[in-house]
């Protein structure tokens, strides 16, 4: 295959091109079981770029597939020529114009960020997926995306009024109803195409035959003739033609859009509650589901007892999941929207009421709680939309397959039609999982499949086929709202007829004459099971490994845990991954490094794959935030994963001078501290040069050198006498006892105020610094140390606590992967009895052993900013209580992410610049317009580091204003 000159199209573009093996890796997998790898990767800057990209792979006959959010299950987003990713770039929106109803908007927009943008002229776009933070309106364009809502709304074609879109020939077109331009030879030959085929009354009725019912409103089998064939002049009572009902489900397969313009709707009412009906059945559920349906809900969405059990893996869905009753075997969740939460409630009850009744139903609910408030059902609607990416959760090979998860029928047919699938799927010995859109006629069933296994490859393909011709006894479709792409596109003949399908070849024909818009998706398709994420029968490679990965099996499949749902990719609410927001780079964000980790350890063909350089520049921005922890609901823990692999790499390449100088850091501040005024002066001389020769950005200030350290203080000041109140074990760890001494004095005081015993035994540091520096083997010496001095300490009675989040959580989270043996049994029970400042303060207080009538009167105004670390493996709502104790102090809990230090990684001169940009979107640009004499509170010694250096002010440790209430 000749190289093509892509210096040509780079340089006619003004947004990026890349060809090195890094993108080629990132942009080979999307959401679904497939895998390509493209030639090159486009990020155009404007529609000229688009439009650049297109002529090019026309004149080089190079295939091109357009890709968003890449959350295609599919297949769609995924090509072997060039993939053109609009996500970076095209995100404007154009104009919101709520006196016509319409917003335009660029292909990269995503799905809330419109909605932010809407909400406060009353306006919103309604249909809703489960991807709807990361995915943008031209992936809900291409896949004709419905999600949630559709029950109320419809689906993405209701609501797209004109496209614009570059054609195959290079050329720029607007259509939509009566936009078409007239002087378009493609055009032309399309309507000639329509006017043909949908003029001739015996194949109208022919085309309208081979679709699914009127009654199933999810339909996106192959190309939309059936919807053109209502419009007019085709129907003379239908609607004006409008080509974006055809272009919308089409894949990127007939055009390439450029900008939309979409209908939007006054919100709906803001009073939500939500039933949640607890069923022994799916059969039950679904029975259930059409009494619900004549209730006109606003959603109606159902979860098997799979999605809750793998949900219950994740830290934050678990709390999600608190709602739920028993062990249901699904949970059908209703929610009402009224001008009230209380009318809503009243709504929700009512069915509740209806459906438990005798006689009702053949198997009622045995549970219907009701919720109410956007924050309640927020939490519910969560947990559902977590579905995709908690299936991520399945230890091993074998894992919830997309291939039939895709299927609509009527909704009177849905449970005769699950029925007969369940026998079905007794025949395979499967036992899939069931969730999703019952309300609309669909259920995203998925088997249970090892695609690494040739048997399994098979059955993928059987499993689909049988399951189309069920669908298709129904007159249902195969593809609901997921799009036909790679994994359906070969059933379409049998859905269709051959006739009908012939049609739909020779449509695309008329589109794309030279055959390079997205080809083989949709239409002439290759086999479904070819081209997979993973090859056939692969040699299972061992990776002996520092961290103890057999929770998943080992490290491979703890990368492969992601499954490309893009969670990561998110910009608003929480804290994953403040790399990706920073960049908007595929390869900052936890999918992208998952996807180059699993790539170079099965694919990779040098001695070592954790030097490949493709994975040094993934895992680069990487901050060990742990925020994909418990917000990525497959739990990928990206901390862990950059921790192994920087030590598997410093086996081989060795460790740089400046990762030892950052080890060392608390051997340096325990010798500066001996004569800490020399040590200051030594260090304001030096700082400048020693910046540069480490690599430090020379806009960081260094810590000081305390006066003493804060053993020293404890050694003087501790009382005599034990207090009363309790004990505790006091984990002092290195930033606290020699840098950050005043939050260790502050702890302590309150402490001995309040009556706790503190008792600090000598311990060594706690191997942060080791930790984030892939420094493994020293790391693991701290937690033996520690396990060992703590272990018959520790208990029930006298927990142990930290000041610093990042330390005192490691007992949690790295000792017991660090560890082996006796040593990580007793670190993880150790782990269940060591607390963070805040969670040890919310503890006593739940005890009874605290309340307000503890602290003092003085009146404070804080803003709680939450370590990364503590979001992550315990609860930011914690810290915010616990400050609420004191009857005079007023709290906001920041929905801050991430404050871009990371320890020293922003210290570090080439990662300064996007330090910066994380530490200003998620944390700074929250601060600073709060009101005057507000405190800033952050338990973190980085996050008190950045407030410092970014806004010249002083963070407090929640332990100094506590101190300070009286």
């Amino acid at each position: 295959m000749p190289i093509p000159p892509w210096s040509e199209l780079a340089a006619r573009l003004s947004g990026e091109l890349e060809t090195d093996t890094l993108y080629r890796i990132l942009y080979a997998t999307d959401a679904s079981v497939y895998r390509e790898v493209p030639r090159a990767v486009a990020f155009p800057r404007t529609e000229a770029d688009v439009v650049a990209c297109v002529a090019f792979c026309r004149d080089h006959r190079i295939p091109i597939t357009p890709r968003a959010g890449g959350t295609s299950l599919a297949g769609q987003a995924v090509g072997n020529g060039l993939v053109v990713d609009v996500s970076r770039h095209l995100r404007g929106i154009l104009e919101i114009n709520p006196a016509e109803g319409y917003a335009i908007v660029e292909p990269g927009v995503i799905r809330d960020q419109l909605n932010a943008a809407l909400q406060p002229h009353g306006y919103w776009f309604g249909p809703n997926t489960s991807t709807a933070n990361r995915c943008t309106l031209g992936g809900m364009f291409g896949n004709n995306s419905c999600g949630s809502t559709s029950i109320t709304v419809g689906s993405t074609r209701d609501h797209v009024l004109e496209a614009r879109v570059v054609l195959a020939d290079g050329s720029l077109v607007t259509v939509g109803a009566g936009a078409q331009v007239p002087d378009s030879p493609r055009l032309a030959a399309v309507h000639r195409f329509l006017d043909r085929h949908l003029t001739d009354p015996e194949q109208r009725s022919r085309i309208l035959a081979a679709y699914p019912k009127a009654g199933v409103t999810r339909r996106n089998n192959g190309y939309a003739l059936d919807i053109l064939a209502g419009q007019s002049p085709y129907d003379p009572a239908g609607p004006p033609l409008n080509l974006c009902t055809l272009l919308a489900s089409s894949e990127g397969t007939l055009a390439l859009t450029t900008a939309l313009k979409v209908n939007i709707l006054p919100l709906p009412p803001a009073g939500s509650a939500v039933v949640a009906l607890h069923f022994r059945s799916i059969d039950a559920s679904l029975r259930a589901t059409q009494l619900a349906m004549e209730s006109a809900p606003f959603m109606c969405e159902l979860m098997d007892d799979t999605i809750l059990q793998l949900a219950l893996q994740n830290h934050d869905q678990r709390k999600n999941a608190a709602f739920v009753e028993g062990n249901p075997r699904a949970l059908l969740l209703v929610e009402y929207r009224a001008a009230t939460d209380a009318e809503a409630l009243r709504l929700a009850r009512a069915l509740g009421d209806r459906l438990t009744e005798t006689g009702r139903l053949p198997e009622p609910p045995y549970a219907a709680p009701a919720l109410a408030g956007s924050e309640s059902t927020n939490k519910v609607w969560n947990l559902r939309a977590a579905g995709l990416g908690i299936l991520g959760n399945m230890v091993g090979d074998a894992k919830a397959v997309a291939c039939i998860e895709d299927t609509a029928v009527a909704l009177p047919d849905l449970a005769d039609y699950i029925a007969e699938f369940e026998e079905l799927m007794r025949l395979y010995q499967q036992n899939p999982v069931f969730y999703a859109h019952a309300g609309a006629g669909e259920l995203h069933l998925r088997p249970i499949l090892d695609l690494k296994k040739t048997a399994d490859r098979e059955r993928f393909y059987e499993i689909t086929r049988d399951v189309a011709r069920l669908v298709k006894k129904y007159r249902g479709s195969l593809s609901g709202e997921h799009g036909d792409g790679r994994v359906r596109g070969q059933f379409l003949s049998e859905m269709l007829g051959p006739e009908v399908y012939a049609l739909l070849v020779e449509l695309k024909r008329t589109w794309d004459p030279e055959g390079i818009l997205n080809p083989g998706k949709i239409v002439e398709a290759p086999p479904m099971n070819e081209s997979l994420r993973y090859e056939a029968d692969p040699p299972d490679p061992v990776y002996h490994t520092a961290l103890d990965f057999s929770h998943e099996q080992g490290i491979l499949r703890a990368a492969e845990k992601c499954n490309g749902s893009g969670d990561c990719r998110k910009l608003t609410g929480g804290a994953m991954c403040p790399s990706y927001r920073a960049t908007l780079n595929e390869k900052d964000s936890t999918r992208g490094r998952a996807n180059v980790l699993r790539e170079v350890l099965t694919r990779n063909q040098r001695e070592d794959p954790f030097t490949h350089p493709a994975l040094a520049e993934a895992m680069d921005l990487c901050l060990s935030c742990k925020a994909c922890t418990s917000e990525c609901p497959s739990t990928v823990n990206m901390t862990n994963l950059k921790a192994e692999y920087l030590y598997q790499k410093q086996q081989t390449e060795g460790i740089s001078l400046r990762t030892r100088l950052i080890a060392a850091n608390e051997t340096l501040y325990r010798l500066g501290g001996k004569m800490p005024r020399l040590a200051n002066a030594v260090l304001d001389l030096t700082a400048p040069l020693m910046k540069r020769v480490v690599g430090i950005a020379a806009e960081r200030s260094l810590p000081r050198f305390p006066e003493e350290s804060l053993r020293t203080f404890y050694d003087r000041e501790r009382p005599a006498a034990a207090g009363k109140r309790g004990r505790l074990y006091f984990f002092g760890d290195e930033f606290i006892n020699y840098q950050d001494v005043a939050v260790g004095q502050a702890a302590l005081r309150l402490w001995w105020k309040l009556d706790y015993e503190v008792i600090w035994p000598r311990h060594a540091g706690s191997g942060r610094a080791q930790l984030s520096k892939g420094l493994l083997r020293e790391a693991r010496r701290r937690a033996a140390d520690n396990v060992t001095c703590f272990r018959d300490r520790v208990g029930e009675e006298a927990p142990l606590v930290g000041l610093e989040p990042s330390a005192i959580l490691g007992f949690r989270d790295e000792y017991p992967k660090l560890l082996r043996g006796e040593l990580q049994t007793q670190a993880t029970v150790l782990g269940t009895h060591s607390f963070t400042f805040d969670e040890w303060l919310y503890r006593e207080f739940s005890l009874g052993r605290l309340s307000a009538a503890d602290f003092g009167l003085q009146r404070r105004e804080l803003f709680v900013h939450v370590h990364c670390h503590e979001k992550a493996l315990g609860e930011a709502g914690k810290c915010a209580a616990v400050l609420s104790l004191p009857p005079n102090f007023s709290v906001t809990l920041l929905d801050s992410g991430c404050c871009g230090m990371a320890g020293s990684f922003g210290y570090e001169a080439e990662h300064f610049a996007v330090s910066r940009t994380i530490a200003e979107q998620s944390l700074l640009s929250k601060l600073r317009d709060r009101p005057a004499g507000a405190q800033i509170v952050a338990s973190g010694t980085s996050c008190r580091h950045t407030v410092k250096d970014e806004l010249g002010e002083r963070a407090w440790h929640s332990a100094e204003v506590l101190l300070s209430s009286w």
